[in-house]
Order: C-alpha cells, then structure tokens, then sequence
C-alpha cells in the first residue's frame, strides 16, 4: 500500500484520537485508504434550482433560489413554530421550522437572498418545506454540485461523523492525497477497456462533476474489484491443480461399463453425459479434481454421482457419498443399493443411528476395501473412519456443511480424495464465478423426458375450503400431499400460519374423512422425525404437515400436492426446492401457493415469479436481484467477499468481464512476473495479505 494511504486515521486533520477510535469500531476505517473507499450510497443533486411556480409531488427534493418576503412565529409553548415566506419570482412557499426556532430566526433577514433546498409538502392547499437547508447567497459562491451520502451510525452522529461529517474529513483527504493515488491496473488494460484512472474515479466518486462521472468512476471501481476477486480465485485454482495431485484413473473400469450397459435404468440426457465427460477427464489427468455439480430437483444429480463413484471403484479404489440428513442418506443408500443390485459392489450406509456392531463391521470393511461405497451423514466425518484407498468423495447439499467439516474428508488419505459436490439449489452465473471460482462448474441445464412441469398457482386465505376440497379430490384419487409451515409454534411478532394450530385444522377436515395426517418438525428426535416420515413414505399416511426439514430428501413419487402456507416468507430458491418434493411420479402434480391478503411487493414478485416459472436458474437469477448474494450464500461466505462497491446482483456484466481479463493476464502470465504486470502484482498481494482463504471449500 503507498506510505500515504497507509496512515492512521488519527493523523488525518479533524480526526484525533477520539474520532479514530469511532471510525475503527463503528466503520471500520483505519486507515486513510480505508476512508478514501468509503463509498457514498445516494447523491442528490445540488447544481440545478427548481421553480416554486413548477413544483410537483414527484419531486423529492428541490432547491430553490431566492428571497424571504415574511418571517414571523405562530403558536405558543411546546407547539411554537417559525414561519418564512418565500418567493423565487415564480411563486411563493412557505418555510416552516418547529425546533431551534430562536437561532434560526436570528439568523434570517427579509430581502436576503438565501438558497433553499429541502422535501416539499402539499399542506391545505399550498406547498412548504419542513426543517429546510438554508444558505444565504454572497457573491463570488460556487454553485454546488452532486452532494454525496455516506453510511453512518448512531454512535458516529454523536462524534459529528453522520454524513456531512464525513463528507468533510473525505474533502481534506482527497486535498492531500491528490496525484499521489497509484494506479494498481496496468496501462494496457486501463487503455483497452478505457477505463477511468484510480486517482480520478475516488475523486469523481466522491465529489462528482456530473451524474455520467459518477457511472464511469463506479464502473472503473467495480472493475477493479471484481478483477482482483477473478484473479485470487484463479491463481488459487491454479495452484490447486499444480500442487495437489489426486489418484490418477487412468481406466473407465468394468464397474462402469458394466453398470452404463447392463443395469442404467434409463437413457442419459445429453446434459448428464456432458458432465460425466467432464468428470472423467478430471479424474483420468491426476490432478485433484474439486468440481461443483448444479442442477435442478430431478434433473439426475444422483446418477451422474454414480457414475462418478463407479469409476472410482473401476479402478480399485472407494467411493464415499455424504449427504446432511439421515432422510438424505438413508434415501440414497436404498436406491443405489437397487441400482446396484445385481452387481457385485458392497455398499454400507453410516448414520448417527448406526448400531455399534454394525459400525465395527463397517470399520472392518472400509479397512481391507472389501466395502467399496460408503454412504451416510456426518457420522463419515469421525476420525474412526477410515478407508483403505478413497478415491472419490461426493458431498450432496454441499451448503448444508461447513468448510471445516468438507475439508476432514481430505485427511482420510495421504493422497487427498478427489471431490464432486453436488446442489439442487440452482446458484446464478455471476455467483458461482466468485463464491465458486476456484472450483470447476458443471451444470444438468436438461431436465430427463417425461418429466412433467408442476402446475403452481397463488391462493389467499378465502379459497382455503376449496383448497381442502382440491385436496380431498387428490387423496380420493390415491395421491398423497405436503403441508408445509414456516414456524412450528405461533409467535407474538409473526403473524403466519403456524405448524401446530394447522395440523389441527388440517385434521379435523381429513379425519372424519378417512384420512390421516402426520406431521415432520425440526425440533423432533431424529428417531421420531424418521419414523413419521416412514409412515408417509410407505403411503400409511395420506396427508405430510411438516416445516421445511421436508426441502431436502423426500422423494414420495405418490405425492402430487404441495401447500407452502405462508409462502410470502419464503425466499424464491426455498419455494422452488420445496415444490420440487412433488412432480416424481407419473402423475400431474400441483404447489399451491398460500398467502395472507396484504403481502409486499416483493413478496407479489417472487410468487409471481413461481407461478410463471418452473425453472430454476431463472428463478435463481430473480432471487439474486431480490435478496442479494448474502443471503442465497449465507452470511459467512458472503461476508469473507467484503466487497466495497460492486453488487453481484447487479454487476453480472462486469463479473463476466473480469473473469475474462484475469483469465487472459493469467494465461499469458500465471504468475505475474512480466513488467507490464508489475503494479497488478504489488496491488494483489496487498489485497491477498489480509484475505482469508475462503475459496476452498472442499
């Protein structure tokens, strides 16, 4: 970092010890440089003035020139307020203060040109503008220009840091530093892609010359984020596959072709044999395969899964299948466990409820090879565990796992197994090339043939009989249905439909019908939670009132109705996961969205959105925009980014450009050591220094 930018706050003119101290704790700014990208939010525009005679109630603001006619107080006592007319020679306004009257009345003078800019109001007929900014007109004055906002704190207001505050120590920082800010891009790239230089983009982001500067500094800025971010993960990649060197697999195996010849239980889609080539070239090369595999509910995740495994086994090594629930694990050991049937591969489940004789024969079998596919849950994670040669480790639901947790799977070996994770949560482009940018992709963007689109509408608390009724009609035909809550019991702050006053209602409809209900909670003993869901599963049950424990690992093919009350406070990748509970059979399959009548706007546009879409990476997409990427990735990852000013649920564009940028300056230079690179370099390392290393996530 330059000397300069490297100094203490404190040592900056109108900050001191005190101040210094309020900007580290409430702001986080250190040092100037961290001042310096403190970046305002909004601007308002201070360098044009409005007519009185022209005002409208689209105006959020306005700024007027001109002259007091009246200036007198009316009221008494605590509801006393100071009153000033004033006209511009267009019309009149009345001003109107109901605080610190005195002082400011002792600062006003009819026939003083003052500039006055503040929210109008239309009051009885008639504008004003509460508490304005008032500034009296001395000759030679500078027009304004575009104010700019800053984000504050309570805590900050009370040490005169809120926004002018800032605004002010910003101004004697940009005096001070200015022509000593170094570009840290090179002079190719900032010429290709005509870029605004560093120096001028701080200055112009923080006292703009026009709203158009202010786009060109924000673009130069985003740009230089989001390329160091491409570059990180890149070079990480990069040394990844150079440094670790995984079990080469040379053979496709007899496992493997035995199973795609003889036992494949339908034609793969061409989007699930592009993802196997890929996986097999990962494997066959010998270095350590980290690939991230996306696609939607039932676009055949498990099965390319297999046949990753199976290449493993092919060539004399193990395979482990980790999912985050028993439901997951034991619903994936039962159907591999029938894939593979007739084939002479052993295959063990290990879950938390796994007895202890059993646990010692697993022990045993994972020791000598002679078990050869391990599925199960956490429990594959204790030191217990171990394998005689684990080729290939495949995590499903990789969110539902910490970072810490993924990376005990690497320790199982000295040669660290390769790893596939797997997630039906569809992730946007511009997020899975920066939480997931160190990783190879492979997306399943085809869904298998036959594979009927759920039919979802939007209902609201008056159709609910007939909602009972459409339900009625579905158990009457032999089908099964989903209730889904979001909150087990009520709460005093949310007013949603709740787990246990709904499970009431629900069976006293269905009870003196012949139906049963039973109901899945997250508060239940998994013991209890498995053995309700046993009941649903083997059709013992008609009707499933459950919380969201059911988004992941249910697979009922019996089941063709989804009920997601209160579906207004679910995120748009929650609803589409919980949809993708239905539509496994033959049969059409129906998500009934319930809602209370006066929901948000944005909750409107992400029911909307499901109804209009089955797809989801659109939905996935239009989630980003609504929510933004800390809350589809989870607070810790998003928070590792600390982005300053690019927004990855509106920079898209921007991301994709810098991913080809850092691609192309790696390919040509994978280490950065040409001269032309060298202020890239410096710049990297410094970003790099305070870093953690987020990206490897297996």
């Amino acid at each position: 970092m330059n000397a300069l930018l490297a100094t203490p706050i404190a040592y900056l003119k109108g900050v001191g010890p005190q101040k210094a101290q309020t900007l580290q704790e409430e702001l986080g700014i250190y040092t100037f440089q961290d001042l310096l990208f403190h970046f305002p939010y909004r601007y308002q525009d201070r360098s044009t003035f409005h007519d009185i005679a022209h005002i409208s109630t689209e105006e959020q603001f306005v700024q007027l020139k001109g002259k007091l006619t009246h200036i007198g107080e009316m009221g008494s006592g605590r509801n006393k307020k100071l009153h000033a007319r004033f006209t511009d020679g267009s019309g009149y306004i009345d001003l109107v203060w109901f605080q610190g009257t005195q002082w400011i009345k002792s600062k006003l003078n009819v026939q003083d040109e003052f500039i006055v800019f503040g929210k109008p109001k239309f009051f009885q007929n008639s504008w004003n503008i509460p508490h304005p900014e008032l500034l009296k007109v001395v000759p030679g004055m500078e027009r304004k220009g575009y104010e700019a906002f800053y984000p504050s704190t309570e805590k900050c207001q009370q040490k005169g840091l809120a926004s002018k505050g800032l605004s002010k120590l910003i101004a004697v920082l940009l005096e001070l530093v200015a022509g000593q800010i170094p570009d840290n891009l090179p002079n190719y790239l900032v010429a290709d892609l005509n870029l605004m230089s560093r120096g001028h983009a701080l200055k112009e982001i923080h006292q703009p010359s026009s709203e158009t500067q202010i786009k060109i500094a924000r673009y130069r800025l985003k740009f230089e984020e989001l390329l160091f971010l491409q570059l990180e993960l890149l070079l990480r990649k990069g040394a990844r596959q150079q440094k670790l060197k995984g079990f080469s697999l040379p053979e496709v195996g007899s496992a493997f072709h035995e199973f795609y010849q003889n036992h494949l239980p339908f034609e793969l889609t061409n989007a699930q044999k592009r993802v196997v080539k890929e996986i097999r070239k990962d494997l066959a090369e010998g270095s350590h395969m980290n690939r991230l595999l996306q696609g939607d509910v039932g676009s055949g995740k498990t099965l390319v899964a297999l046949l990753s495994l199976l290449l493993a086994i092919g060539n004399e090594l193990q395979g482990a299948l980790m999912a985050p629930t028993e439901i997951l694990a034991n619903q994936h050991f039962i159907g591999i466990s029938e894939l593979l049937a007739q084939m002479k591969i052993n295959v063990a489940l290990l879950t938390g409820s796994t007895k202890k004789s059993e646990r010692e024969r697993i022990h045993k079998g994972l020791g000598d090879g002679t078990i050869h596919l391990l599925i199960g849950t956490h429990a594959l994670l204790e030191d217990t565990v171990q394998f005689k040669a684990l080729g290939l480790v495949v995590i499903d639901e990789q969110h539902r796992f910490g970072v810490a947790q993924r990376a005990r799977m690497w320790r199982k070996n000295k040669i660290p197994p390769h790893v596939l994770i797997m997630t039906a949560t569809p992730i946007p482009r511009t997020l899975a090339m920066t939480f997931y940018g160190d990783l190879d992709v492979s997306v399943i963007d085809e869904m298998p043939p036959g594979r009927k689109p759920i039919h979802t509408v939007h209902r609201r608390e008056n159709h609910r009989e007939k909602l009972y009724s459409f339900i009625h009609e579905q158990l009457q035909l032999g089908r099964q249905a989903y209730i889904v809550f979001p909150l087990i019991q009520e709460s005093e702050k949310l007013d949603f439909k709740n787990l246990e006053d709904g499970l009431e209602q629900i069976v006293s409809y269905f009870k003196p019908l012949g139906f049963l209900t039973t109901m899945v909670h997250g508060k239940m003993k998994p013991v209890d939670k498995d053995a309700a869901m046993q009941t649903f599963v083997q059709g013992q049950t008609h009707i499933l009132v459950a919380t969201t424990v059911i988004e992941v690992g249910v697979n009922v093919p019996n089941a063709s109705v989804m009920v997601i009350e209160s579906a207004e406070r679910f995120g748009l990748s929650q609803l589409h996961q919980l949809r993708g509970r239905v539509g496994r059979g033959a049969e059409k399959s129906y998500c009934i969205l319930m809602t209370g009548d006066g929901i948000s706007k944005e909750a409107q546009k992400r029911i909307d959105t499901m109804v209009s879409s089955n797809d989801g990476f659109v939905l996935a997409e239009v989630d980003l925009q609504l929510r933004g990427p800390g809350d589809l990735m989870g607070t810790q990852q998003s928070g590792a980014l600390a982005l300053k000013i690019a927004d990855l649920a509106r920079d898209g564009q921007i991301v994709q450009l810098a991913r080809e940028n850092a691609r192309t300056i790696l390919d040509e230079d994978p280490t950065l050591v040409l001269e032309k690179n060298r202020y890239l370099n410096l710049a990297l390392r410094e970003v790099l220094k305070n870093r953690p290393n987020w990206g490897r996530i297996s």
